[in-house]
């Protein structure tokens, strides 16, 4: 595994994985803008849609072992770790404005 590409959250994250093979990791893989048809069908075999030559941008949920994989393509810049986002509820007291 190449850890120069992997963020620190990924990286961090591995270390809580049971199961390698198990897709567990939501992650964003950050590639080169144009990709040649072996890269293309790694993606894809990994269950990415949309892979187009430009687009250098993909979200998948990835095992460990496919993190790895992936992290040893010369094509693949880095891989950083989504994390999901939450909702944060805020009330505001319009009473107590004024000018």
């Amino acid at each position: 595994m190449d850890f120069q590409k992997l963020d620190a959250a990924l990286a961090t994250a591995l270390n809580d994985v049971q199961n390698p093979e198990e897709p567990s990791l939501e992650v964003f893989i950050h590639t080169e803008p144009i990709l040649d048809s072996a890269a293309t069908a790694v993606l894809e075999n990994l269950g990415i849609r949309g892979v187009t030559s430009g687009r250098d941008i993909f979200t998948a949920t990835l095992s460990l072992n496919a993190i790895s994989h992936l992290s040893e393509e010369p094509w693949v810049k880095y891989l950083k770790r989504s994390q999901q986002l939450r909702l944060v509820n805020r009330r505001i007291n319009t009473g107590k404005l004024g000018v």
